[in-house]
C-alpha cells in the first residue's frame, strides 16, 4: 500500500486500486446472466448491496452536514453541498412516469415486474423497523452468506467513524466503479431480454449516468478536501478502496455460485 500521496492524490489513488478495480469490472458474473432465473438470483442478492448503499451515503450526511437539532452551519459549505445534491437524487429520484422515488424502491418495482422475490429484504426492513441490529436483521431475511458479508462489511466500516474512510468506500467502492460494472449488465441485457426489463434497464442506465457524470467528479472532490495533505488519510483511503473492491467480488462469487443456469 502506498503511503506517499499528494494532497491531491486522486490519480495516485487511482493507479494503485487499478488491479481490484479491473478485478471486479471484469468479474464473470456478468456474463453469466443467461436466464431471467439468473437475473432473479442476481437481483434478490443485489438488492441488498442497493439498500447498504444508502446507509453509506447518509453516515457521510450525518457526519459532513449537520442533520440535528438547533441547527448550526458545520463543516465545509461545498461539501455539504456535494452531498445533499447526491442525496436529493439517491433518495427522490424520478421514475420513468417522473414520479419521486429512492433508487431503492425503484429496485423493488424492478425486481416485482421480472418476478424476483422481495420477501427477504422486505423481512429485513421489517426487522430494523421493529429495532433489530443489522446483524439480527440479516438473520431474520435469510440472506445468503455472501450477502452477510458484505453487508456487515459495510456497516464495520460506518461504525469506525473515520469520514474520509466512509468517502473513500462511497467513492471508490461504488460510485467510481459503478458505470463500468453496469454498462457490462445492461447492454447484455437489453440483447438477450429486448422490452422486458424496461424498469431495470432504466435503473441501470439511470446510475451509469448519474454516478459517471456527476455523483464520482463531486465524491472525488470530498475524498480530496477529507484527505487534504494527510498521508495517513490517503494510505487509510486506499486500504478501505481495496477492502470494499474484495467485499464486492465476494459478494459477485457468492451471486455467481447461486445461479441455477449450469455454466461451461
Amino acid at each position: 500500500m502506498s503511503t506517499q500521496l499528494h494532497p491531491d492524490g486522486i490519480a495516485d489513488l487511482q493507479t494503485a486500486l487499478a488491479p481490484a478495480r479491473e478485478q471486479l469490472v471484469a468479474h464473470g458474473v456478468y456474463q453469466s446472466l443467461q436466464s431471467l432465473a439468473d437475473l432473479r438470483v442476481f437481483m434478490e442478492h443485489h438488492v441488498f448491496a442497493v439498500w447498504d448503499f444508502m446507509s453509506l451515503l447518509k453516515a457521510l450526511q450525518r457526519e459532513l452536514t449537520c442533520v440535528e437539532l438547533p441547527w448550526v452551519p458545520r463543516g465545509n459549505p461545498a461539501t455539504r453541498r456535494l452531498i445533499n445534491d447526491i442525496v436529493l437524487e439517491e433518495e427522490t429520484d424520478l421514475d420513468p412516469e417522473g414520479r419521486p422515488t429512492s433508487h431503492f424502491e425503484l429496485y423493488l418495482r424492478a425486481m416485482r415486474e421480472c418476478g424476483a422475490d422481495t420477501a427477504p429484504v422486505e423481512r429485513l426492513l421489517a426487522a430494523l423497523a421493529e429495532g433489530a441490529s443489522v446483524a439480527d436483521a440479516l438473520a431474520e431475511a435469510n440472506a445468503p452468506v455472501s450477502v452477510r458479508g458484505f453487508v456487515l462489511d459495510t456497516f464495520r466500516l460506518i461504525e469506525l467513524g473515520q469520514p474520509h474512510a466512509v468517502a473513500a468506500a462511497f467513492t471508490f467502492g461504488r460510485e467510481d466503479v459503478i458505470p463500468d460494472m453496469f454498462r457490462h449488465l445492461v447492454h447484455d441485457l437489453r440483447q438477450r431480454f429486448p422490452g422486458q426489463l424496461d424498469t431495470f434497464t432504466y435503473y441501470l442506465d439511470r446510475h451509469i449516468q448519474l454516478d459517471e457524470e456527476v455523483h464520482t467528479p463531486l465524491a472525488q472532490q470530498m475524498v480530496r478536501d477529507l484527505c487534504a495533505d494527510s498521508a495517513q488519510r490517503w494510505a487509510e483511503a486506499e486500504a478501505t478502496a481495496v477492502r470494499c473492491m474484495s467485499a464486492r467480488v465476494a459478494l459477485w462469487d457468492g451471486i455467481r455460485a447461486d445461479l441455477p443456469t449450469p455454466r461451461g
